[in-house]
């Protein structure tokens, strides 16, 4: 305990607070002799006269700073603790009888006698110190508390200094204030109130922490040696250090000849427990209790935690500014349950572990989200979440040579970039061929059916004028080709996105326009947060010239591809992905803040329709078509669920990608150079795909198997029909204006054996029925005789060809 009046206040009478004291004091001594304690208060006021009564007397409404807890979406697992002061309260009921007494013992032994100030405390401490006596406080329990509600509920800087300076202004306003509480509060609610604000050191404020940071268990549990300890604490937390040498020497001083004694001379302990207390040893070292996500119980739930982190400092409910949020977060004792799934997270770094050492420059990044919720269920990666310490580093120099030769040093094995979500320095990464879900989209709302039939070239001269590259042909055009060599036959949406035929989207985009492929990813949730690609995609920028955006090469992030297929089995319904199940405040009541923000990106039916083309890469069956490939074939067969979704690889394999979806999770995967985007690795599908279909596998054991929905309406699958006339022998010309005069596109094919002349037209790719306005290939007779299979050509208008349902 302070004294509130020292020796070297040498001119104490030439200002009124001094008088004020002085009055208030000669007053007190003389009731001290003549009256009972009980009458004290009435006396002090009157010795104050009008000025002391003038002071205020009501405690401004606070909260002291308080523990948020994190969770895992069972409510039960705890993720993190964020906080400014580590803090959490508990009822008195809940607070060993043991520690009760000790800090009556230690701060304040007739905290039940007298009305919040011990008046004779009072006249004792004025009449030593100013006596040049040993230097003595007189502030009860009741008034300390004061001083403490008081620094907690200012406003500004000044307010805390005149809570907590060494004056006599501040100890009258101290004593008025607790002649006031004690009026309205009981001695076990200023008891309790006074156990959950004070400080006890390292870090630790009230006896929640203070039990838990020193003896690792609950306040209701603490012995008598060890609430003497901590009681003797209180006065001077820094110089009563158990873990420093001098003062463990000191509290284990102040413990024993002190407080414990005091507590026998109180009757709240015996004689025979009181020695038997003073023999514990106290402790030299105390647990260390982390805060934020680097100090996750499990340290792969790191980067989810930092998700979590930093979607909350972009809540404007939280405060104006990303500050103000911060100390929300830090002080407000929410309770706070996450949408991380913990069988989902664990499923997913396992199969991660399995495949790619924590040391690899490349990192496989997995993200899950939850279709029409937004709720993000896993973020895993290769990777610690922690610091590289820079006195021991861990991580290698940057495979970016320009970074080597600074020094610079990699992600692996220990980074807290958001890898997985984006954000700071990560915009994401080349995802390939994933992106070819947006033109089937932007095709179907444009009134495209799934149908829609394109002569696929092996290469395709485009309309895009591009600077020189290796997709640059003709000068000066973007001319695309298939990786693999495929190409050369009509396509559908169905077989071409089976076989990723780059040569089938790219006219796709043209004729629907490269700004509404766009404008579609842009609904869908992919940010562009490379500036370059950001102007890119704008009309001043260009978007309509983007030739090669259909391909996935601009950068993304794993969450936002994941959240974007996840939109189609959603039903078209897009929302903004989440890490919030529910935040409750300290007294229960749950806030909305964290409920996604869903808005409808597309119709039903373009949705419904779009998926199920995209059932084709992953093996598993459309319900409305063929799909004649697939590139990740084994995909249904692992998970055992119906499936849809899409893999992608970039130039030189630099990065590949894996999205698969059921109707519960999808999860996509990118295998990346975080560090280095023009690296000369080759980053290959047998490790990818394996890590994302076996963590969707494992997320959907034991949930029901569930069919995804086909649109209600049949136009959008098939389109409106359009007759083929027969034009078998007819002349080229003859048969390319028959057919361009009905709106069809006519292209010259291979040859093929016909019993028809040499030169003139076998047939037409596809025969009978196709899509008005579709593409029909010309098939040229070579003279050699045959005997032609009705239905050979397997085109979208014949029955089993891509296009019609079997």
């Amino acid at each position: 305990m302070t004294s509130w009046f020292r020796r070297r206040d040498h001119n104490i009478f030439t200002n009124a607070t001094s008088l004020l004291v002085c009055g208030l004091l000669a007053g007190v001594v003389v009731a001290a002799a003549a009256f009972p304690a009980a009458a004290m208060t009435g006396l002090a006021a009157k010795a104050g006269g009008q000025t002391f009564a003038g002071l205020p007397s009501e405690l401004k409404e606070f909260s002291s700073p308080q523990i948020t807890r994190v969770y895992a979406s069972d409510g039960k697992t705890q993720i993190a603790v964020f906080y400014d002061e580590f803090r959490s309260d508990v009822p008195l009921k809940d607070i060993s009888k043991n520690m009760q007494a000790a800090i009556l013992a230690a701060e304040d032994r007739k905290f039940y006698e007298h009305n919040g100030v011990d008046l004779k405390g009072v006249a004792r401490a004025f009449v030593s110190n100013n006596q040049g006596g040993t230097q003595q406080g007189a502030s009860t329990l009741t008034m300390q508390y004061v001083r403490m509600s008081l620094a907690y509920s200012a406003t500004n800087p000044q307010e805390v200094i005149d809570a907590t300076e060494d004056s006599p202004k501040r100890k009258i306003t101290e004593m008025k204030y607790a002649l006031q509480i004690s009026k309205q509060l009981s001695k076990d609610q200023i008891l309790e109130r006074y156990l959950n604000i004070a400080p006890f050191g390292n870090q630790t404020y009230g006896i929640f922490a203070a039990s838990h940071v020193y003896f690792n268990k609950k306040p209701k549990d603490l012995t008598v040696a060890e609430s003497a300890m901590l009681a003797g604490m209180v006065k001077a937390p820094s110089s009563f250090n158990p873990t420093t040498p001098s003062g463990h020497e000191l509290i284990t001083d102040r413990r024993n000849v002190y407080i414990i004694p005091a507590m026998v001379e109180m009757g709240a302990v015996t004689a025979e427990e009181a020695e038997k207390a003073k023999k514990e040893p106290v402790p030299t070292k105390v647990k260390q209790v982390g805060r934020g996500c680097a100090w996750v119980a499990k340290n792969n739930w790191g980067f989810f935690c930092d998700f979590f982190y930093r979607w909350w400092l972009e809540q404007e409910s939280f405060g104006a500014t990303s500050y103000d949020r911060e100390r929300r977060l830090k002080s407000g004792g929410y309770r706070v349950v996450t949408t991380l799934d913990l069988k989902g997270q664990a499923g997913a770094r396992r199969e991660i572990s399995e495949r790619q050492s924590d040391n690899s420059q490349n990192a496989l990044l997995l993200a899950g989200i939850e279709p029409s919720t937004g709720k993000v269920r896993l973020l895993a990666t290769n990777r610690k979440f922690k610091l590289d310490d820079p006195d021991h580093p861990q991580n290698k120099i940057s495979s970016d040579p320009a970074k080597a030769k600074l020094k610079i040093r990699g992600s692996a094995p220990n980074t807290t970039n958001p890898l997985m979500s984006g954000g700071g320095d990560i915009a994401g990464y080349q995802a390939g061929s994933v992106f070819k879900i947006f033109p089937i989209i932007a095709a179907l709302e444009n009134n495209y059916p799934l149908s829609y039939p394109i002569l696929a070239e092996k290469q395709y001269v485009s309309g895009y004028v591009v600077g020189p590259g290796p997709a640059t042909c003709n000068g000066h055009f973007y001319c695309p080709k298939n990786a693999g060599g495929g190409g050369g036959k009509v396509y559908n949406m169905w077989s071409a996105f089976a076989n990723s035929i780059n040569t089938y989207f790219i006219p796709l985009q043209e004729r629907v326009g490269a700004a509404k492929v766009i404008a579609v990813a842009k609904r869908f949730g992919v940010q562009f947060r490379q500036p370059k690609e950001a102007e890119m995609t704008t009309e001043k920028g260009g978007a309509n010239q983007f030739g090669a955006f259909s391909l996935g090469v601009t950068a993304s992030t794993p969450l936002d591809m994941a959240n974007a297929y996840a939109t189609l089995a959603g039903d078209g319904k897009y929302c903004s992905p989440t890490p919030i199940e529910q935040i409750s405040t300290q007294d229960g009541q749950k806030i909305d803040v964290g409920k996604p923000f869903c808005n409808q990106a597309t119709t039903k039916d373009v949705a419904r329709a779009a998926l199920d083309a995209a059932r084709c890469p992953v093996g598993d069956s459309a319900q409305l078509g063929s799909c004649g490939g697939a590139t990740a074939p084994d995909t249904r067969g692992i998970v055992g669920h119906p499936v849809f979704g899409k893999s992608g690889t970039t130039d030189a394999e630099k990065t590949a990608s894996l999205i698969v979806g059921t109707t519960k999770i999808v999860v996509a995967g990118y295998m990346a150079n975080p560090d280095w985007p023009d690296h000369r690795d080759q980053m290959k599908h047998g490790v990818i795909n394996p890590t994302v279909q076996y963590t969707v596998k494992e997320y959907m054991e034991g949930k029901e198997k569930q069919q995804f929905k086909k649109p209600g309406s049949t136009k959008i699958v098939f389109g409106e029909q359009r007759s083929i006339p027969n034009v078998e022998c007819d002349s080229v010309g003859s048969a390319t204006n028959r057919l361009e005069d009905l709106g069809f596109h006519v292209t010259r094919g291979a040859e093929v054996d016909s019993d028809c002349p040499k030169g003139t037209v076998a047939g037409t790719d596809p025969s009978g029925r196709t899509i008005k306005g579709g593409a029909v290939v010309l098939q040229i007779s070579n003279g050699k005789p045959t005997t032609p299979t009705p239905g050979t050509s397997g085109g979208p208008g014949t029955p089993g060809g891509p296009g019609r349902p079997n």
